[in-house]
């Protein structure tokens, strides 16, 4: 069982150069406690996400830290031409000595995508692509495609990843079919939603992995994300939680609400008290946060967990003792309690 982190990096009432330092003040704190990775969203005019190029913020990231694996999640690929986002992966693997890992998408919101100029009902099309494109980047001396989007004739790749033949690649996954292609191409799995929604993808995973004759111990990370937040006290933690989810989600909902609309796909309720109740998010002391994490853990067969503790308008030192608190109470018993789905 590993522990990460995943951030949408949205804004808070700070300036801006104060938030990304204060941003990488918790990704150190991450290093020095040992969490397995840190995944960063990619969002496009929206308070949703102040991390709009990936690759930039995570260059800071490479430098800041000795231990810790990063990595978008996702690249939205469609709004990328691939050569260039090969060369960047190339360039931040080596910054970071091997530690990138890179989570690939079409973009999960057809706003965004709208607004570079992409038509929602292609971008599909122009992902898988893209991706075809990058992976021949990544991994071939000489580049040729001739596609529908995209064409190259004989392009020298100066740039090699550090990490061979590739890093390793995630992908959010939202339907069986999605795991059946990670399975397929040995790709790490992030699964948001219910815990019946995951146990139902994880099986899957599971039952395709075997099926392919796959050894268990190769198994690629399947995780799930959860919004969290550790206090002294259930009391405490739930009423920072409530406050900061408020804020976090009128930034999710930003762009659906200026454009009249809503997502067709959102498993978050409006109130924390009732993001909670349906298991995708958790707030209280450590030992409340263990208990309520194994059991979650547990019953939807993941073996990787994504905490977000840097959400809404939590300020550093609310989120700096919720990650120490996590990583001397709750983090070690759950990996000792940890046992194969």
């Amino acid at each position: 069982m590993k522990f990460g982190i995943f951030d949408h990096l949205d804004r808070r009432d700070v300036p801006l150069h104060q938030y990304y330092a204060d941003r990488l003040e918790l990704v150190a704190l991450y290093d020095r406690l040992d969490f397995h990775a840190y995944h960063v969203a990619e969002h496009h005019a929206t308070p949703l996400g102040m991390s709009p190029s990936p690759s930039v913020f995570l260059s800071s990231v490479a430098q800041r830290t000795q231990r810790l694996k990063f990595g978008p999640l996702v690249y939205t690929l469609p709004l990328y031409h691939p050569l260039r986002v090969a060369e960047e992966i190339c360039m931040l693997d080596h910054l970071s000595r091997g530690r990138l890992q890179v989570g690939v998408g079409r973009g999960i919101s057809p706003i965004e995508v709208g607004y570079y100029g992409v038509d929602p009902a292609r971008s599909q099309a122009m992902y898988i692509e893209s991706y075809s494109v990058m992976m021949k980047a990544l991994t071939q001396d000489v580049l040729d495609h001739q596609g529908e989007f995209f064409q190259f004739r004989e392009v020298p790749m100066q740039l090699r990843p550090l990490q061979q033949p590739h890093p390793p690649i995630w992908y959010g996954v939202g339907n069986a079919d999605g795991a059946d292609w990670c399975v397929a191409n040995n790709v790490n799995a992030v699964v948001n939603g219910p815990i019946g929604r995951v146990r139902e993808i994880t099986d899957r995973f599971r039952t395709q992995w075997a099926a392919a004759g796959k050894p268990e111990a190769d198994l690629p990370l399947i995780g799930t994300s959860r919004h969290i937040v550790v206090a002294d006290t259930d009391a405490k933690a739930e009423a920072i939680a409530a406050r900061a989810y408020a804020r976090w989600y009128a930034s999710f909902m930003y762009l659906w609400h200026r454009h009249g609309t809503a997502p067709q796909f959102a498993p978050f309720p409006a109130e924390f008290r009732t993001a909670q109740e349906m298991g995708l998010a958790i707030a209280g002391s450590a030992s409340t946060v263990r208990q309520l994490l194994g059991e979650q853990i547990g019953r939807a067969g993941v073996n990787y967990l994504l905490s977000r503790f840097a959400f809404g308008d939590l300020n550093v030192a609310e989120s700096t003792r919720s990650i120490e608190l996590f990583a001397a109470e709750v983090m070690p018993a759950l990996q000792e309690e940890a046992t194969p789905a």
